[in-house]
């Protein structure tokens, strides 16, 4: 799949992996749609980046605007001439929490919704509602390709630590509907590829305290560092030029396997 001459969509695009992502969607020569709640953040991107990026206001957890913000998205397809080639729902948040902590109190629901919200449903509404563009777009090369959808899980599907019952279940359900979204998809010639990152740099870990952040870095092989949003987004790039990925989760985390506790 060619990125050049295509416009791929990208929630939580303002900040983070997301932002990446932009940037180097960009740099290839296809237009970014920037979604996201942050219109300081948003706007100033597109500043940096002039007509190849375009920002539209979009909370993932509020179908409607999910909705707004998809039909803003179809009139800018149709005013610069690229067609869909791809959605990158990078949208998430993190909320630690014990499902009974010491005190004997369980998990609220409202911590628990809030989580599944976004990075689940969210994650599932937001696609969905870019999908019918993505497939009525034209056909790339022989093999009759329209474009790829790469979506974030994390480590913690398959090693989720204490305190991070909900967020594994949100990234476990986003690993676990790879391979089933892809069959789904693949008559209309649209691949669907999930990476699973360790610790990145980003917003969620930029309010980590330096005792986690630490203890992550011992459950490290190599490199003992956080991973680069550049480092995360390339690999984006990758899934959706080589077209024969699709249905797997790729997991980028310099060996990285969380212990239970810290």
């Amino acid at each position: 799949m060619k990125i050049q001459g295509r416009t791929f969509v990208v929630s939580g695009g303002a900040s983070g992996l997301g932002r990446a992502c932009v940037l180097d969607i960009c740099e290839k020569g296809g237009n970014a749609a920037i979604m996201d709640m942050n219109e300081e953040l948003g706007g100033a991107l597109v500043n940096q980046l002039g007509s190849s990026a375009r920002f539209f206001r979009c909370d993932v957890s509020d179908t409607e605007s999910i909705a707004a913000a998809v039909e803003g998205l179809a009139r800018w397809t149709k005013e610069t001439g690229k067609p869909l080639g791809g959605i990158i729902p990078a949208a998430g948040v993190g909320r630690p929490g014990l499902i009974l902590d010491k005190n004997g109190n369980p998990l609220t629901l409202e911590a628990i919704d809030f989580v599944l919200g976004i990075n689940l449903r969210g994650t599932l509404d937001f696609v969905r509602q870019v999908l019918p563009h993505l497939a009525s777009a034209p056909t790339q090369g022989p093999d009759g390709e329209r474009g790829a959808i790469v979506m974030v899980a994390s480590a913690a599907a398959f090693e989720g630590q204490m305190g991070q019952v909900v967020y594994a279940a949100s990234k476990g359900a986003v690993a676990s509907m790879t391979l089933p979204m892809a069959r789904d998809l693949s008559r209309f010639g649209i691949r669907v590829v999930t990476i699973a990152p360790s610790m990145f740099d980003s917003a969620m870990t930029a309010v980590m305290s330096d005792k986690v952040k630490t203890g992550l870095r011992k459950a490290m092989e190599f490199p003992t560092r956080p991973g680069k949003p550049e480092e995360f987004s390339s690999l984006v790039v990758h899934a959706i030029e080589n077209s024969m990925l699709n249905g797997v989760v790729i997991r980028l985390d310099g060996a990285t396997r969380m212990p239970s506790k810290l």
